[in-house]
């Protein structure tokens, strides 16, 4: 019986792990772009990467957004409110756009050159485009 809900959590632990993997999505032409986290976490906290690159993000409250928070930016989600803060008041970075669903980011994505946002990887997504950087 031990054996049976050892192996039930452990299949469990790795179903919640898959779920949790998230894919940075961009609308480029260049197909052979990808990212570091460590690049990825500056173009989302507003750090300019030398491409044309504009981020999206989702609300505070949605589950992707709090998974990205946590395994590429690795802050939460008040210490990222605090920084942007701080980076509005002293005028030195935009805070990217917000978007309500990840429908919403999908059809973002697909209508705006150069926009990156984040999604789940489990998301099927058009052909037109282009995974920069996944995180399991």
């Amino acid at each position: 019986m031990l054996l049976i809900i050892v192996a039930f959590i452990s299949l469990s632990g790795r179903i919640c792990f898959a779920n949790n993997a998230i894919t940075v999505v961009a609308n480029t032409q260049d197909r052979g772009i990808l990212l570091s986290r460590h690049e990825v976490r500056n173009l989302f906290m507003g750090t300019p990467l030398g491409y044309d690159f504009i981020a999206i993000t989702l609300p505070p409250e949605n589950q992707t957004r709090v998974i990205f928070n946590t395994k590429v930016i690795g802050l939460t989600e008040s210490r990222i409110q605090s920084y942007w803060a701080q980076m509005r008041f002293t005028g030195r970075k935009k805070v990217p756009r917000e978007v309500a669903s990840e429908q919403l980011v999908l059809e973002y994505l697909q209508n705006n050159k150069g926009a990156v946002g984040y999604l789940p990887a489990s998301l099927t997504l058009p052909d037109d485009l282009t995974v920069i950087y996944t995180i399991l």
